[in-house]
């Protein structure tokens, strides 16, 4: 897709769904360390002494991942710090966990950094080989005091002291965070200020520490790491420099644009400025997924041309004058990259239904037909081209990744991935990082007399986003039918609001009709909205500001008033839906327990384990699954 817009119209116009959640954080550790990717593994998170979770719902929105710092808290003494506005699931597992003031993370995480260095707690000898800017740095904390940040923060001086001590003297410290950081208007700031701190602490370079930005789409990293982006190749590659683009024009046989282009954000703006008046959107719900729906939807609708490819009929299709059906991953061949830079071939399982086809193959068509002479028979030839042209690719070929076998890039010419970031230098000049001067900024769209409360807004486990796909499955759509607002139990009582009682959001910019759900998962006046749902989605309420350096909307940054209706349904949650549950994590399998049961009755022939009595049950009342 970004060679159809460089090498075949010729512009730069170009962008995917990383700007709408990590964006940031890759702007964030271009800034420090040099690369805009995980520093190692999954398995470099279980070797963590201490894990740090800022502004993400990572048992809902990352459950894999999650599942391995469950397992090293639980089984191997990892220990675990959470710093959100909401109380879920990591919350409740953590060590200590701790809700700053919407958009104050910046805040705390410089003043930590400046407690660090000024009680002499920070690893001195690694920032001496490694790490350039410490004096300017130091001069950009002063502001920072534990005084300000505990009044900025709604945080206590203990309690930031506790955090600081607890990052010392843990051996290895990784930092997970997610869109609670990055949709702000200040999310590369704060991402910078994960990764400053890190440095600060001396914890890059080795197993078990870290920056983990955590991508939420299946395939987000590898859109970002391929050049979809008005600013960059292939391999994060600048569209400025004139060495990058010779080598591309002599591998594509044309020339190419040397400006960057829009993003995301800007061709709505320029949509209704008049200056934008066509455009190709695969694989996006760009109508409900950016903020300010109501401003984007009515931008869509100005366009002279518009055309839509996607695998099921979108929001976004209503406003094209063209829909191309394009195949789901089951149904084609080529490769996706996870949050872990891992580059993974996928194999096709199914032929494509009706005249839906591969996306690979439906845009060399369309490239064709506007003139260039693509002849790819199959994916792997496309990715030699890439490889061919980018160097953090250039060992990457689908032969190296048969079998299941996959890539962490970079990757070299022989084959040899990094598993692990940085273990012999940083991807800087000279090879050290480099400590980033920030300033203090604050949050937009702020809570007033009018607009009174906070609404926060995220992903779910059982939902993919809006619910374009998963709605789909009636399994998942009996567990969770439909969206809904959290509202603490103290709000609720104070407004007359129980669960199911339907109330009306009014924000600055849209309003849509939902159902409350009481919770202690949110305090105060803090409301919390999935995202799923085509029919009242939440960026009905969210504004146009995004952050000052990648234009990422500030999705988090949204206030609004409550309306109370005259309506109360069901609870938009089933019971049968797993929140109502208690969970009790338990050390693995804890088979004495059982057999310690009056009812167990051991296998026929089974030795009595350790000597110890079975007790057996009567004939026919033994239990169901125990044998």
């Amino acid at each position: 897709m970004q060679k159809l817009a460089r090498a075949v119209i010729g512009t730069n116009n170009m962008d995917n769904c990383s700007r709408y959640c990590q964006a940031p954080a890759t702007a964030g550790l271009f800034r420090t360390v040099g690369y805009g990717g995980d520093s190692g593994s999954i398995r470099d998170i279980e070797n963590a002494g201490l894990v740090l979770i800022i502004g993400s719902n990572t048992a809902e929105a990352h459950p894999v991942l999650a599942t391995r710092v469950k397992q090293a808290h639980k089984l191997r003494g990892q220990k675990l710090v959470v710093a959100d506005l909401r109380k879920h699931e990591m919350a409740e597992r953590a060590d200590l966990f701790f809700k700053p003031k919407p958009g104050t993370d910046l805040v705390w995480l410089s003043a930590i950094a400046r407690y660090i260095l000024d009680n002499g707690l920070e690893k001195k000898d690694f920032l001496t080989q490694w790490v350039n800017g410490l004096e300017e740095y130091k001069k950009s904390l002063e502001p920072f005091t534990m005084e300000f940040a505990a009044k900025t923060c709604g945080l206590t001086i203990e309690l930031l002291k506790q955090v600081a001590h607890m990052i010392v003297e843990a051996d290895g410290v990784c930092i997970l965070w997610a869109m609670g950081i990055t949709q702000h208007s200040m999310g590369s700031d704060a991402s910078t200020a994960i990764s400053n701190l890190l440095l600060v602490t001396g914890n890059y370079m080795r197993t078990g520490t870290g920056a983990y930005p955590l991508r939420g789409h299946n395939n987000v990293q590898g859109a970002g790491d391929h050049g979809a982006a008005p600013n960059v190749l292939p391999g994060y590659q600048s569209v400025h420099d004139p060495e990058v683009r010779a080598r591309f024009e002599a591998g594509w046989k044309v020339n190419l644009p040397s400006s960057k282009g829009l993003d995301n954000h800007q061709m709505i703006d320029a949509i209704h400025a008049g200056k934008l008046k066509a455009m190709y959107i695969f694989g996006e719900e760009i109508a409900l997924v950016d903020s300010n729906a109501n401003f984007v939807q009515d931008g869509l609708a100005k366009l002279e041309f518009f055309v839509a490819q996607d695998v099921f009929f979108s929001k976004t299709c209503e406003f094209a004058d063209v829909i191309l059906p394009a195949s789901p991953s089951l149904e084609k061949e080529g490769t996706f990259t996870s949050t872990e830079r891992r580059i993974q071939r996928l194999y096709q399982v199914l032929e494509p239904l009706g005249e839906s086809r591969p996306d690979w193959r439906i845009i060399q068509d369309v490239a064709n037909h506007l003139g260039a002479n693509w002849n790819y028979q199959h994916p792997s030839e496309i990715y030699d081209e890439i490889a061919s042209l980018t160097p953090l690719f250039a060992g990457v070929t689908y032969e190296r990744m048969e079998g299941y076998k996959s890539l962490q890039w970079p990757v070299a010419p022989d084959g040899t991935d990094q598993p692990l970031l940085y273990t012999k230098e940083f991807a800087m000049p000279g090879g050290k990082a480099r400590l980033f001067p920030l300033a203090m900024s604050r949050p937009t769209d702020p809570t007033d007399q009018e607009f009174d409360l906070h609404l926060n807004n995220g992903r779910i486990l059982e939902h993919f986003h809006e619910g374009n796909m998963t709605y789909r499955s009636k399994g998942i759509r009996e567990k969770v039918p439909g969206t809904w607002v959290e509202v603490s139990p103290e709000l609720a009582k104070e407004r007359g609001v129980q669960s199911g009682t339907w109330v009306q959001l009014i924000s600055r910019y849209g309003k849509l009709r939902v159902r409350a759900l009481v919770t202690e998962r949110v305090t105060a006046k803090e409301l919390y909205m999935p995202m799923n749902s085509s029919e009242s989605p939440v960026n009905l309420l969210t504004s146009s500001y995004t952050d000052a350096v990648t234009n990422t909307p500030a999705y988090k940054e949204a206030s609004v008033r409550m309306v109370v209706l005259d309506d109360i349904g069901n609870s938009p949650l089933p019971k049968v839906n797993s929140r109502f549950g208690h969970p009790t994590p338990q050390r693995g399998v804890e088979v004495e327990r059982k057999w310690k049961r009056i009812d167990y009755e051991m296998p026929k022939g089974e030795p009595v384990p350790h000597g110890e009595p079975i007790h057996a049950a009567p004939k026919g009342q033994g239990v169901n699954g125990d044998r």
